[in-house]
C-alpha cells in the first residue's frame, strides 16, 4: 500500500458469536480500506478487527462497524471477562504512514461525531484524542463499565460523554474513540487456573513504573492469564516487561507456560531472538507482522443476516 496510511483497531464487546463479528467486519468493508486481522475470544467476550488504508475511508469504516456493533449486541444481556461500556467499545486511530498522531487525532474526533449523529451512541475521546485530562487514560473512562457509566451518568456530570448523552444508548451503551501510538496487546498464559497470583502479578506491573504498560490478571481458556497492552514499546520492549513478570512469577511461585499476540505486532516491536517471542504460540510473522500483512490483506467476510442480542 502506498500513501498516507492510518490504521484503525475496534474492538467490539462480543466474542462467542462468530456470525455477529465476521457481520461486524462486513459492514466494515469500504473502498480504500484493507482488513488485517480480526480475531475473537470468548472468556473476554470480545473481538479485535484491524483496518488499515486512506484515513476517510477508515473513519467511515469504523463508523459503520460501530453501528452494525449496535444493531447486534445488546451490552443489558453481554457479559465476559474484559471490561467494556459499549458494544463498540474502543475505536483508536493509529499513524501509520504518512500521517502524525495529531492528524489522527482529527480522524477520531470526526469518527466520534457521525457515531452520534447517525446512531445515537454518545462517545467518550481518550488517549491523544482526549478533550478533558482525567479521560487520557481508558481505564479511567471505563470505570464501573456499562452497568456502572450508566448510573454514574444521571447522577455526577463530571462522567457523562464529549458527545450525545447525557445518558448512554439503552442497549449499546457508549464508544470511546482515541488516537494513539502502536499498542502491543500481549498476553501471558500460566500453568494453573490459580488466578490470585497473576493478578498480584498483574497489580505489581502496573505499580512498577513500567512506563505505558497496562495489566489485569483473569482466568480464560481454563488458565489463569495476564493480559497486557504495552502502549509505548520504544519506551517499555516486550521484553522488559517479560523479564518483570518472569521475575514476578518466581517470587509467586507462579509457572509460565506460554505467550500469545493479539492482532499485529510492528516490525519494530519486534525481538526475535527473545525469549518472549520464543515462547509465543499461533505466530507467523506472514500474518502478525504489521509491515506484512499490509503487502497481503485478508479478504472481507462475506455479508450475513444475523439475529440481534
Amino acid at each position: 500500500m502506498s500513501g498516507p496510511l492510518v490504521e484503525c483497531v475496534p474492538n467490539f464487546s462480543e466474542g462467542r458469536d462468530a456470525g455477529r463479528v465476521e457481520a461486524i467486519a462486513s459492514a466494515m468493508k469500504v473502498d480504500g480500506v484493507h482488513l488485517l486481522d480480526w480475531s475473537m475470544d470468548a472468556d473476554l467476550n470480545r473481538s479485535v478487527v484491524t483496518i488499515a488504508g486512506e484515513s476517510a475511508a477508515v473513519v467511515e469504516a469504523a463508523v459503520r462497524g460501530a453501528g452494525k456493533a449496535a444493531e447486534l449486541i445488546d451490552l443489558t444481556l453481554q457479559e465476559g471477562l474484559h471490561p467494556r461500556i459499549g458494544a463498540a467499545d474502543v475505536i483508536p486511530f493509529v499513524p501509520v504512514q504518512g500521517i502524525k498522531l495529531e492528524q489522527c487525532v482529527l480522524l477520531a474526533r470526526q469518527a466520534g461525531l457521525e457515531i452520534w449523529r447517525r446512531f445515537g451512541i454518545p462517545v467518550y475521546f481518550y488517549e491523544a484524542a482526549a478533550a478533558r485530562p482525567d479521560r487520557v487514560n481508558l481505564e479511567d473512562v471505563r470505570n464501573g463499565q456499562f452497568e456502572g457509566l450508566r448510573v454514574a451518568v444521571e447522577k455526577d456530570p463530571s462522567r457523562r460523554p464529549d458527545l450525545g448523552g447525557p445518558g448512554l444508548h439503552p442497549t449499546a451503551g457508549a464508544c470511546a474513540v482515541g488516537a494513539r501510538k502502536f499498542l502491543v496487546a500481549y498476553n501471558i498464559y500460566f500453568d494453573s487456573a490459580e488466578v490470585a497470583s497473576v493478578r498480584a502479578i498483574a497489580r505489581e506491573i502496573r505499580s512498577g513504573g513500567l512506563k505505558g504498560v497496562k495489566a489485569m490478571g483473569v482466568v480464560a481458556q481454563g488458565r489463569a492469564h495476564l493480559s497486557m497492552n504495552i502502549t509505548d514499546f520504544e519506551a517499555t520492549p516486550v521484553s522488559r516487561v517479560y523479564r518483570a513478570v518472569l521475575s514476578l512469577a518466581g517470587r509467586h511461585k507462579a509457572t509460565i507456560a506460554e505467550g500469545e499476540v493479539i492482532g499485529l505486532i510492528p516490525e519494530a516491536a519486534c525481538e526475535r531472538e527473545s525469549d518472549w517471542m520464543r515462547q509465543l504460540v499461533r505466530f507467523d510473522e506472514e500474518t502478525k507482522v504489521l509491515e506484512r500483512r499490509l503487502k497481503h490483506p485478508l479478504a472481507w467476510p462475506l455479508p450475513k443476516v444475523v439475529k440481534s442480542g
